[in-house]
C-alpha cells in the first residue's frame, strides 16, 4: 500500500492556493494538512502538522519563501520543501531556496503530472527542478563573479592616505614608513584593483568603497 503524503501549501494569493488544493485532491496518494498566506503564519501552521512536503511560494509577505525554509529546516530538517515563484528571470532565487533546504524549483505554470511527479521524488529524498528553473541555475552558476578585493592593514592606511591626496613622501611620514615601502604597498593596492596608475586606483578604490568599515 502506498503512503499518502501528507502536505502543507504556502502562498499568500487565495486563488493559487486553491489551485494547488484542486492538484492535491485529484491526485492519489497526496493528502492536504494545512495551509498559510506568509512564510510567518507557515512557520506555526508546519511545526503544528509536521507535513512530510511543502509547497512554498518565493515572494510573500513577513517571511519570504528562502527564510521561511530555513527556519522550518533548523527544527525539522526532514521535512521537504518544493519552491514555487511566477518571477521567471531570477536566477539567484534558485540558489538562495536550495541553499536554504528546498528540494525541488518550478515555476507556477508546471502541470499537474509534473508536479505530482516531483512531490513523490523529493518526498523519496531526491532532488528535482523544472527545465526553466534549470536553466535559471546554469545560468546563476556561469555568470562571471567579480573577485574580493582584500587589503592588508598597511595596504588600507596606505590607500586612505592616496585617496586623500598625498604623496609617497607625505604617506611616508604620517605611517613611519620609508618611501620604499610606500612604493612597496602601491604597486601591491594597484595590482589588486587591476589599475595601471596610482589616480586609477584611486578612482577605483573611492567608486568601489574599497575602504569601508
Amino acid at each position: 500500500m502506498v503512503e499518502q503524503i501528507r502536505i502543507v501549501i504556502v502562498d499568500d494569493h487565495d486563488v493559487v492556493r486553491q489551485g494547488f488544493k484542486y492538484f492535491i485532491d485529484v491526485t492519489e496518494h497526496l493528502e492536504l494538512v494545512g495551509e498559510a498566506k506568509n512564510g510567518q503564519d507557515a512557520i506555526q501552521v508546519i511545526k503544528e502538522t509536521v507535513p512530510d512536503v511543502v509547497l512554498i511560494d518565493m515572494k510573500m509577505p513577513k517571511l519570504n519563501g528562502v527564510e521561511t525554509i530555513r527556519a522550518i529546516k533548523a527544527t525539522h530538517p526532514h521535512i521537504k520543501f518544493i519552491a514555487l515563484t511566477s518571477f521567471v528571470d531570477d536566477e539567484s532565487l534558485v540558489e538562495q531556496a536550495l541553499d536554504a533546504g528546498a528540494s525541488g524549483y518550478f515555476f507556477k505554470n508546471v502541470t499537474v503530472d509534473e508536479l505530482a511527479e516531483a512531490v513523490h521524488r523529493v518526498y523519496e529524498g531526491e532532488m528535482t527542478l523544472g527545465s526553466g528553473a534549470t536553466k535559471l541555475l546554469i545560468k546563476a552558476r556561469t555568470i562571471p563573479r567579480e573577485p574580493i578585493i582584500s587589503f592588508t592593514e598597511r595596504e588600507i592606511d596606505v590607500a586612505q592616505l592616496m585617496v586623500e591626496g598625498l604623496n609617497n613622501r607625505e604617506i611616508g611620514e604620517k605611517l613611519f614608513i620609508s618611501r620604499a615601502t610606500v612604493k612597496f604597498h602601491i604597486s601591491s593596492i594597484l595590482s589588486k584593483v587591476s589599475a595601471s596608475s596610482r589616480t586609477e586606483a584611486t578612482a577605483i578604490i573611492i567608486q568601489k568603497n574599497l575602504l569601508k568599515n
